[in-house]
């Protein structure tokens, strides 16, 4: 299964960003859970799990910062 594309996440809303995020943690605490107990059956998804957060917490830094920038501008 290929890794999610960075062009998916920019259509998102900011809310939907959030939430995505949250979503994101919650799947990789319980990927975590079951590696512990070892009934972790696609270990592959850690990896997917992580890059598509990565990306997620990359927009949302993005969109922060351009929105600070224009605040400082009309400043």
């Amino acid at each position: 299964m290929p890794l999610p594309k960075i062009s998916e996440a920019r259509e998102l809303s900011d809310e939907k960003l959030s939430e995505e995020i949250v979503a994101i943690k919650r799947q990789l605490f319980q990927l975590r859970l079951q590696k512990a107990t070892r009934q972790l059956e696609k270990p592959h998804q850690f990896r997917q799990m992580r890059h598509r957060l990565a990306q997620l917490l990359t927009l949302e830094t993005e969109r922060k910062r351009a929105a600070s920038q224009s605040a400082k501008e009309e400043k």
